[in-house]
């Protein structure tokens, strides 16, 4: 019997599922209380949607709850089996309050009038309603990629509502969808409704957090960014809450503190608001799955305002500081809501006692192309477009991580034709933002718009060139999708894109686990979903202009690699394929025949190119 269940990341144990323990770190108590709090918030949701249909308004605090609920469990924020159950705890007697207001109770959900708790009862309903809790596949499938398109939607509005900005239609539909996940009598054709009416509200979410951050701290602009480091001790920022950088720059002001942003906080760099703080130095380190090295090293306190933790090392425990969605058992945790002013004075005092941060590279790296700043040189890009210099521009959001596969993203980036211009947002730009790809007119060929909620700056982009070019479909655009996922605010991104009408994106390293066959088939046919593949066989679909001619792909026919080359039989022979001079098998594709065998054709690929 498995002792967990969960899927919502690309690292999930074979691609399959994680069931002893998450690759993440994440304990099997821990991963079945995060299902029990999700379910405790189905409930209270289910609660709310009857409240306001009798005419009851609906408080932005509690609003707040669901949205702080579904971010507490998304991949790699909260290992603290404590704090979840304070959530679920507290959720249930907010849950039990309102129930009372209800006049209507008739066919309430189980979820909804659950009411334990004791922590070993609790650990023991988490055991029942699960992901495998709903025993269709298809249906289990389109309900977690709605639910996990919720989680990373809640996560920006989460970010908005900490700086005072609230939209309640949003809101409302994240508690709708909800309770529609448990709904049975929902098929197959409402819930793939249900999921792209998420990816359009994840635009309106992403939306709601760039008006909050540009307002609150100015419009990102094309900065040089330090990677180095200065001779005073300093505080180590990460995670995706500007409002916590911004607390924490104003209360290390004149301490002799510097502050470094790590990972997806890069992007505060860009703000001009933060610019003003002398004190405010650069940025330290890479992707968050290097942290373990990189905190390390850095020699002083770590602030985690959000995901990505990975697991701490005891050399660095001590100096690991979470607030927020985020929480490690034995690291302090800064408390602070909404409109409140967070005290990092433990943090700041812990600072001076330590050492400077050991120096790991040298140099600058640019961003801050967020859609202001590129519509300000929108003359100059369409320019470059319209004399040719620039040919494509390929949008490689999304995030990083730790498998060797990634590598592709930055083989695929240094692979690129030089008239290519890469637009990214998202940690997955750690793969490619430190490689020397030169700028076409004075353009950089990477032009990092933030964090990984700015891909909302990426489709404004897409859409002003659209309107810009007189082009009636955004897909008629010279832009190029290849997206790395990785967890949940991946997900609405993704879904965000496919509610804009954008077809053909290639997504990796692997396809999600929670899709089912048929699911993928449906994302296939309708919006043309496909995964990554070699560099080389993605570099020659994507430019077949620069086509290496030499290159065998799985497109390749059969018939067509023996007239080049004859002595390749006897590779193909080796694998089973004896049937090479029937004439149906000369018009198969190298894949296709692949397929036939039972053969895998990553291997066969790259035998045959050797």
């Amino acid at each position: 019997m498995n002792k967990m269940f969960c899927y919502q990341c690309q690292e999930t144990a074979k691609n399959t599922g994680c069931t002893i323990a998450g690759v993440c770190g994440k304990k099997p108590d821990v991963a079945n209380m995060q299902d029990l709090l999700i379910y405790i918030t189905k409930g209270l949701a289910d609660i709310l949607i009857r409240l306001r249909n009798e005419g009851r308004k609906i408080e932005s605090e509690i609003n707040h709850e669901i949205s702080l609920n579904l971010f507490t469990t998304i991949t790699n924020a909260n290992f603290d089996i404590d704090s979840i159950q304070k959530r679920i705890l507290n959720t249930i007697k907010l849950k039990d309050r309102l129930l009372i207001e209800l006049k209507n109770k008739d066919g309430l959900s189980d979820a909804a009038i659950y009411s334990e708790i004791e922590r070993d009862k609790l650990l023991e309903k988490s055991k029942s309603i699960g992901v495998l809790s709903t025993q269709d596949e298809d249906i289990r499938s389109l309900r977690e990629l709605t639910i996990y398109g919720l989680k990373g939607l809640a996560a920006y509005t989460k970010h908005a509502n900490m700086l005072l900005k609230d939209d309640e239609e949003i809101d409302i539909f994240i508690q709708k969808a909800l309770v529609k996940t448990m709904d049975d009598k929902i098929g197959l054709e409402e819930l793939i409704e249900l999921v792209l009416e998420t990816g359009a509200y994840g635009v309106k979410g992403m939306a709601l957090l760039d008006e909050a951050n540009t307002k609150s701290y100015g419009n990102p602009e094309i900065t040089k960014v330090n990677i180095g480091v200065r001779n005073n001790p300093g505080i180590l920022i990460s995670g995706h809450d500007l409002k916590d950088m911004e607390m924490l720059l104003k209360q290390t002001e004149g301490k002799g503190v510097h502050i470094y942003t790590h990972s997806e906080m890069l992007p505060a760099n860009y703000y001009p608001a933060f610019k003003k703080y002398d004190h405010f130095v650069g940025n330290y380190g890479n992707a968050w799955w290097q942290q373990k090295d990189e905190f390390e090293s850095f020699k002083g306190p770590i602030l985690m305002t959000t995901n990505c933790i990975v697991p701490p090392k005891s050399s660095y425990k001590d100096r690991l500081f979470t607030t927020g969605a985020a929480a490690y058992p034995g690291c302090k945790y800064i408390p602070g809501d909404i409109g409140e002013e967070k005290d990092f004075s433990e943090i700041i005092e812990l600072a001076k006692k330590c050492e400077p941060p050991t120096e790991i590279e040298k140099g600058n790296i640019i961003g801050g192309f967020a859609h202001n700043q590129v519509f300000q040189l929108a003359d100059k890009i369409v320019e470059a477009v319209k004399s040719g210099a620039i040919k494509k521009f390929v949008v490689m959001g999304g995030c990083d991580g730790r498998n060797n596969s990634r590598n592709y993203y930055s083989d695929f980036a240094s692979s690129l034709p030089k008239d290519t211009v890469i637009l990214t947002a998202g940690c997955a730009k750690y793969r490619y933002n430190k490689l020397n790809l030169g700028d076409i007119d004075g353009i950089p060929r990477v032009l990092d718009a933030g964090q990984c909620n700015d891909s909302y700056s990426l489709a404004l982009i897409a859409l002003k060139l659209k309107d810009i070019f007189e082009l009636e479909d955004i897909n008629e655009l010279p832009i190029i999708y290849n997206i790395a996922w990785y967890e949940q605010k991946a997900v609405i991104v993704l879904l965000a894109l496919l509610s804009l009408g954008i077809k053909d994106i290639h997504l990796g390293p692997s396809l999600p686990a929670f899709l089912s066959s048929n699911i993928i088939k449906v994302l296939v046919e309708n919006f043309g979903i496909a995964p990554i593949k070699s560099v080389e066989e993605d570099i020659n679909l994507f430019f077949p202009e620069n086509r290496n001619s030499d290159i065998i792909t799985g497109e390749t026919l059969i018939g067509d690699l023996l007239k080049k080359d004859p002595t390749k039989a006897e590779i193909l022979y080796s694998t089973g394929m004896g049937c090479l001079g029937c004439p149906a098998s000369q018009l198969e594709s190298i894949e296709e025949a692949c397929m036939v065998h039972g053969v895998n054709v990553d291997n066969l690929l790259e035998e045959l190119n050797a």
